[in-house]
């Protein structure tokens, strides 16, 4: 999967416009990125990457670009 599918399912899981989200953001400006997007990014690292997202990894993610990295 390459940056631009992976961003496009993190837009997708945010209910995002295409385009919006860039590695560099920071995320907690972004409204869209709560406690449910939390959960839901478990279940989009468990399914469209076959990795088993924790908590704990999930708090040290400050960055799209945090999370994209995690996705490899």
């Amino acid at each position: 999967m390459d940056l631009k599918e992976k961003i496009e399912l993190l837009e997708d899981m945010l209910e995002l416009e295409a385009g919006t989200l860039k590695p560099e953001m920071e995320l907690s400006a972004i409204d869209e990125y709560d406690s449910m997007a939390k959960l839901s990014l478990i279940v989009l690292f468990d399914e469209e990457c076959g990795k088993k997202l924790t908590g704990e990894e999930i708090r040290t993610f400050k960055t799209v670009g945090d999370i994209l990295a995690a996705m490899d």
